[in-house]
C-alpha cells in the first residue's frame, strides 16, 4: 500500500546562509573579545661590587706559532716542533693545574700543519679545551 502516491519527493538541500551568517558572528565575537597585549622586557639591576682582581695565574697555556713555524708555549721557544716535543712542553707547562685551556696564537702566515701539530699535542697530553686568539682588523 503506497499512501504518498499523490505526493512527490523533495530534494533535500542545505541552506549555507544561515551557516555564514553564524560563522561571521562568531569571528566578530572573537575579534573583539581578543587582547593583544605586549610583553613589556624584564628590566634586571644587576649587583655590582668593589672587589680587588685575584692575582692568580689563569688556567690558560698560551702557545703561540710564528710565520716561519717556531713554536713558543708561554713565551719559551721550543727547539724540536714535532708532536712529541710539544706535547712534554704542554705538560711541563700546564704542572699541577686541572685542565688547562691551550690557547692557540697562531700568525696569519703561520702554515697550516705546525697549528695541526700544537692541536695534536694538546690532544695527546690530554688537553680537550683549545681556543684560538684572534685580533680585529685594523
Amino acid at each position: 500500500m503506497n499512501f504518498q502516491r499523490g505526493r512527490s519527493r523533495e530534494v533535500p538541500e542545505i541552506n549555507l546562509i544561515p551557516m555564514i551568517d553564524v560563522l561571521l558572528v562568531i569571528i566578530i565575537f572573537l575579534m573583539l573579545t581578543t587582547t593583544y597585549s605586549k610583553f613589556s622586557g624584564l628590566e634586571i639591576n644587576l649587583p655590582t661590587a668593589d672587589a680587588s682582581k685575584q692575582n692568580e695565574q689563569p688556567n690558560e697555556i698560551d702557545v703561540a706559532v710564528t710565520a716561519s713555524g717556531q713554536i713558543l708555549i708561554n713565551k719559551s721557544p721550543l727547539t724540536a716542533a714535532d708532536v712529541k716535543s710539544i706535547s712534554d712542553a704542554l705538560r711541563r707547562a700546564a704542572g699541577s693545574r686541572q685542565e688547562p685551556i691551550i690557547v692557540i696564537n697562531a700568525d696569519a702566515k703561520a702554515t697550516h700543519q705546525s697549528v695541526i701539530d700544537v692541536m695534536q699535542a694538546a690532544q695527546a697530553a690530554g688537553y680537550p679545551h683549545i681556543s684560538f686568539a684572534t685580533q680585529a682588523p685594523r
